[in-house]
């Protein structure tokens, strides 16, 4: 059975179609010609600025955001007829029979907020919609469709304002609003797909679509959008297309999504029903499986779906929920107490929408293999909650085994952020790349290796590999489930407004970097440490300079820390100062990257047969990094080595070295005085039998001296008292080694020689 080792994430992205009724994002200025800014900002406490990366975030947290709290006298805006609040900006209304939907974001304690569309010219004629939901993003939407149009100065005749009044009493309240756009209500105009064709044009998000014959989203047809949609014939999405719907869905024929493809629906009351002659399926395609007992963790992209028939062919005992609620890890070793957190699933079970899944292949089949998943049922829209558990007695974190319900990719970050008082900061993805093994700790008899977990941090907004080389991203594709711990007892909601409905956010469980990348244009500084051995050992961490972290620890939204077996192979990991923490990704306060900053870096094995390890830079971001050299410094070889030239070989004796290496920025990192006494303060000569003599100055004494070869590999250790100690290295002819000498007052010499017999 497998083991509760460690667990996976997403953000807010508004995503739609043509230019008519594409978003109208404040961070990007605006709708064509069509949307101007009208700010009454001369009075001294304007209630509208501009702001950049806000608290708790906005839509696009590089970009900016509009700003509004309650804190500004009506008496500063002569005119306006409520109590608070500014016009926002004006824009022209394309099509009567309509609405208008924008994103709320409200800081604080549910209170009431009116946000109101008013038509420039005729206020009696206004759509008002009250918001009373505290700490999350609320899509709200105004119908168009009654109201009457007023010519303007000018002779435009259809300009409407956004109004935000606050009327809450209470004080240090904070709004966001972003990501206008225009959505009809009802959709006139129909297209219809037959012989091959539309007979009215392509469809867009203003336009029903209906497919009469066999449709594929491929090269020659492409990806569309539409209004609502109507399946009579067969409808196949194709990897690295998508479809998007922005109402009802209605299947009277086949709908089917392939494993890298995206299906969309974007209004939350959009229905999705299959007739007596429909059906609608979601194949998914698993990465690469070296045999039959690795684990893929899934989550059902439809309602309904029961476990046997999305697994038909994986042994019953190997079909698995976690029971959050009954992991209690009072002994902080990161696993259940009692092993009852695992349960089996049952072949009769209904997949639950946002619920994560575990479950191997069927034992027949010839491996490294793919496994395909098909999910047949009504696809999932509009919102889900799924339940999510905490103990504060779960020091390490209360882990939570969740999934992405759509059959298109979501956006970790929006989902996080919207749902940041429940859960982390940190989604966890299995990737697995060992078998079981009965050293690995867990309650079975062999249980998997913790460190073959991948993650992605909405702290540093990136990914770092797990058991392989592949990285995850922000986009969580269909039909992955994945860890997230636990803040509350409580419940996160996936919603339409997380989809992605492109070509590629669906396309991969994780992204390979298969060269190294440099992005010099980030303004976090981002370093990528791969660890990889001659016999198949990775292991990858981050360091990134962000804003909102510290040099200490600042818990799971910046700073993940590293899972290690105490058998794991190898291990590699980063430290914070003040914590026995290890760590694979750590944030940084952005501002503390220089020359003179030191990275340290832990190693860890187990590897007890010879092997050369190599440390190197797959990808870094940011100028600082771009446009400096990084330097590994051995301590063990007191050597200086340029990762930015090339990779760095060494080999290891079996152990954890937690102090070994560092990475820094100047060259001048290694002690002046370490160098002054290789060349001065230690004699090593050879003599005769074998034997070679090893003399310090300054009336010092020798505590130990250490052998090592060229490669790193200790040969001998020795114990002194004197300042003249002599040892036979009968081991070595005619070859260079390194000594380390430790002397009476603590200091260590590092110092190559030649034995020439």
């Amino acid at each position: 059975m497998m083991k509760k080792n460690t667990l996976l994430l997403i953000l807010l992205v508004v995503y739609y179609g043509t230019a008519q009724n594409a978003p109208i994002d404040f961070e990007v200025g605006g709708h064509g010609a069509t949307w101007n800014w009208t700010v009454f900002g001369n009075a001294p406490n304007a209630p509208l600025e501009i702001i950049a990366n806000p608290v708790p975030g906005g839509i696009n947290t590089s970009a900016t955001v509009a700003k509004f709290t309650k804190t500004e006298a009506f008496s500063n805006y002569p005119g306006l007829e409520s109590q608070h609040g500014a016009d926002l900006g004006s824009f022209a209304v394309t099509a009567a029979n309509s609405s208008v939907k924008l994103m709320v974001y409200q800081v604080g304690s549910p209170s009431t907020i009116i946000v109101k569309l008013v038509n420039f010219g005729a206020a009696a004629h206004q759509a008002t919609i009250t918001n009373t939901v505290a700490d999350a993003w609320v899509e709200l939407e105004f119908d168009l469709s009654l109201w009457v149009t007023v010519p303007l100065p000018g002779g435009n005749p259809d300009q409407i304002v956004i109004h935000p009044e606050i009327l809450d009493s209470s004080t240090g309240r904070i709004t966001y609003i972003d990501n206008i756009r225009f959505v009809p209500k009802s959709c006139p105009t129909t297209t219809t797909w037959t012989a091959g064709a539309w007979d009215n044009g392509t469809p867009t998000i203003g336009i029903n679509a209906i497919i009469d014959d066999n449709y594929t989203t491929d090269a020659t047809n492409g990806s569309f959008s539409a209004c609502s949609l109507t399946v009579n014939g067969t409808l196949r999405v194709d990897d690295g297309y998508f479809v998007e719907v922005e109402n009802d869905v209605t299947v009277n024929g086949n709908l089917i999504v392939e494993s890298k493809g995206s299906f969309v629906q974007n209004n939350a009351g959009g229905t999705f029903t299959i007739l007596s002659g429909g059906s609608s399926s979601v194949n998914k395609v698993t990465a690469v499986k070296q045999n039959w007992y690795y684990y893929t963790y899934w989550s059902s992209p439809v309602s309904g779906e029961t476990i046997a028939d999305a697994f038909p062919n994986t042994d019953t005992d190997r079909r698995f929920w976690f029971n959050a609620a009954n992991f209690l890890d009072t002994d902080a070793d990161d696993i259940d107490d009692n092993g009852d957190d695992w349960t089996v699933a049952a072949g009769t079970d209904i997949m639950q929408s946002g619920v994560g899944y575990a479950a191997t292949s069927g034992q027949l089949g010839i491996y490294p293999s793919t496994d395909i998943a098909t999910f047949i049922g009504p696809f999932n829209t509009g919102n889900i909650t799924t339940d999510i558990s905490y103990d504060a007695i779960n020091t390490l974190g209360s882990w939570n085994f969740i999934g992405n319900p759509y059959p298109s990719a979501i956006d970790f970050e929006a989902f996080q952020l919207a749902n940041a008082s429940v859960i982390g900061g940190v989604a966890y993805f299995w990737s697995q790349a060992s078998p079981p093994d009965n050293a690995n700790p867990g309650n079975e008899g062999q249980n998997f290796n913790q460190n073959d977990y991948a993650l992605y941090s909405v702290g540093l907004g990136a990914g770092v590999a797990g058991g392989g080389p592949d990285t995850p991203t922000q986009y969580i594709p269909s039909g992955q489930g994945f860890f997230v711990e636990g803040n509350d007892n409580n419940t996160v909601t996936f919603t339409n407004a997380m989809r992605k409905a492109d070509a590629t956010s669906n396309s991969q469980f994780f992204k390979n970097p298969n060269s190294k990348k440099n992005n010099s244009n980030s303004v976090d500084n981002k370093l990528w440490v791969n660890l990889t051995s001659n016999n198949g050992a990775f292991n990858q961490i981050l360091i990134g300079y962000v804003n909102g972290a510290t040099n200490a620890d600042d818990g799971s939204y910046y700073d993940a820390r590293k899972i290690v077996s105490q058998s794991a192979h190898t291990v590699l990991y980063s430290t914070i100062e003040n914590s026995n923490k290890k760590y694979v990704i750590q944030g940084k306060d952005i501002n503390s990257i220089n020359e003179n900053e030191i990275i340290k870096i832990g190693f860890k094995t187990n590897i007890n047969v010879s092997t050369t390890y190599t440390l190197s830079i797959p990808q870094l971001e940011g100028d600082f990094l771009n446009n400096n050299t990084i330097y590994l410094k051995d301590k063990l070889l007191n050597t200086l080595h340029s990762l930015s030239t090339s990779d760095y070989a060494f080999t290891s004796e079996t152990g954890e070295f937690s102090n070994r290496f560092e990475i820094v920025f100047n060259q001048a990192s290694l002690s002046t005085d370490e160098i002054a006494l290789n060349s001065k303060s230690l004699k090593i000569s050879e003599l005769e039998d074998n034997n070679v003599q090893f003399t310090t100055a300054d009336n010092l004494s020798i505590k130990t001296v250490d052998i090592y070869d060229l490669l790193g590999r200790q040969l001998y250790r020795f114990k002194g008292n004197n300042n003249v100690e002599t040892y036979k290295l009968s081991n070595l002819n005619n070859s260079i080694f390194i000594a380390k000498v430790e002397l009476s007052n603590g200091t260590i010499i590092t110092k190559k020689s030649v034995k020439r017999q």
